[in-house]
C-alpha cells in the first residue's frame, strides 16, 4: 500500500509539502504546479489517505449525511446517486438516513453532526423551521435544505435549493386543460409537497374558471392513490382527468380506474409527479413532471462540499432547480 513517503518520492517533493496538499492546507503555501505534481503521483500510485488519522488531526470525518423522508419511495434513489457521485469525487463518504417524514426523526439526525459523526447535512426537512437549525448554524455546521421554497424564512441561516412545485403543478394542470379537460381532479397525500402542489392545481383551476375537485389521503403511496381515486368516484366526482401529487399515487390511481372498468386515457386521463423509473414502464406510460432528481442531488452535494472546504463562504443561497412536463400516453 502506497504511503505519503512514496508520494513524496515519486513527485520529487518533501513529505511536508505532500502532507500540506493532501490535507488541503495549500492557500498561499503551495503553488498550483506543485499541487498538480502531488495529485498526479497520488493517481499513479493509487494512494489512499488514512481516514481515521486524518479525522484525528483535522476533526473532520470526511462524511456527510443525506436526509430523506422515505427510502422506499422511488423518487429518492436517483437523488441519492447524484449526492454520492459528487461527494465521492470530492473525497467524501455519504450516509443515508431515513426520517419517515417525522419531525422527531428529522431532529434526531442533527445529533450526527453535533456529535461530530458527520461534517454536514443535506436533504429534506419537512417539519423544521428556522429556530430548529439555529444550533447547527451556531456550531458552524453547514446544511443544504432541499424541497420547497420558503422565501426569506431561511435566507439568513442555511442554503436552500428548491423546485417551484406551485408553478409545476399549475403548468401540469394547464397542460391537461389545454387537451380539452374541464373536469380535472387532484389526489394527494398529506405533508411533504402536498400544500404547494395542491395550491398550484387550485391556481390553474381558478384561472380557467373551473370547479376544483381534491381528494386527500394519508400517504403518497400506490395504495394512497388507489384509495383516493376510489373515494373520488364514490363521492360522485366524474373527472375526465386526474392529477396525482406523485407518480406512486398516479400508478395507484390507474389501478383503481381499471378496477372501476374505465380506460386510460380514453375515459380518464392521468398525470403524476417526479418521473420515477416506473412511470415510463407502466401501461399506458405515465405523463408526469421530471424534477431531475440526480442533478438536484449533485447540485446540493457540491454546494455542501464548497461550504465544508471554504470555497463557498458567502451568504446562504436560495437556488431554484428546473422541472419539465414529460408527455406520455396516459394523458
Amino acid at each position: 500500500m502506497a504511503t505519503q513517503k512514496d508520494v513524496a518520492k515519486l513527485s520529487g517533493l518533501s513529505q511536508a509539502t505532500v502532507s500540506l496538499v493532501l490535507n488541503d492546507i495549500t492557500d498561499g503555501l503551495v503553488s498550483l504546479k506543485t499541487i498538480k505534481k502531488v495529485n498526479k503521483a497520488v493517481l499513479d500510485l493509487g494512494y489512499r489517505p488514512n481516514r481515521l488519522a486524518r479525522a484525528l488531526r483535522t476533526s473532520k470525518t470526511m462524511t456527510v449525511a443525506c436526509v430523506i423522508p422515505d427510502i422506499t419511495n422511488p423518487y429518492y434513489p436517483s437523488l441519492v446517486r447524484g449526492v454520492q457521485v459528487a461527494c465521492e469525487n470530492a473525497g467524501y463518504d455519504v450516509i443515508i438516513v431515513n426520517t419517515d417524514a417525522k419531525r422527531d426523526r428529522e431532529l434526531h439526525f442533527f445529533d450526527l453532526a453535533l456529535q461530530g459523526r458527520v461534517d454536514g447535512l443535506l436533504g429534506f426537512f419537512f417539519h423544521l423551521d428556522v429556530s430548529d437549525f439555529g444550533i447547527l448554524v451556531e456550531k458552524g455546521i453547514p446544511v443544504v435544505r432541499l424541497g420547497s421554497d420558503l422565501g426569506n424564512k431561511f435566507s439568513a441561516k442555511i442554503d436552500n435549493i428548491h423546485t417551484d412545485n406551485i408553478s409545476a403543478a399549475r403548468d401540469l394542470t394547464d397542460h391537461m386543460i389545454t387537451k380539452g379537460h374541464t373536469k380535472v381532479s387532484m389526489i394527494a397525500g398529506l405533508g411533504g409537497p402536498q400544500l404547494e402542489r395542491v395550491n398550484g392545481y387550485k391556481s390553474a383551476i381558478t384561472n380557467n374558471k373551473l370547479v376544483e375537485s381534491i381528494q386527500l389521503t394519508d400517504e403518497f403511496t400506490e395504495k394512497g392513490g388507489f384509495d383516493a381515486t376510489k373515494s373520488l368516484f364514490k363521492l360522485g366526482a366524474s373527472p375526465s382527468a386526474i392529477i396525482a401529487a406523485n407518480d406512486l399515487m398516479a400508478i395507484g390511481c390507474m389501478r383503481a380506474l381499471r378496477n372501476l372498468g374505465l380506460s386510460i386515457p380514453e375515459d380518464v386521463a392521468v398525470a403524476g409527479f417526479d418521473d420515477i423509473p416506473a412511470s415510463s414502464l407502466v401501461t399506458p406510460s405515465l405523463t408526469t413532471v421530471n424534477l431531475f432528481q440526480q442533478d438536484l442531488g449533485g447540485v446540493a452535494a457540491r454546494l455542501l462540499i464548497e461550504r465544508l472546504t471554504g470555497e463557498q463562504n458567502g451568504p446562504p443561497k436560495r437556488q431554484e432547480h428546473p422541472y419539465e412536463i414529460v408527455q406520455r400516453n396516459s394523458a
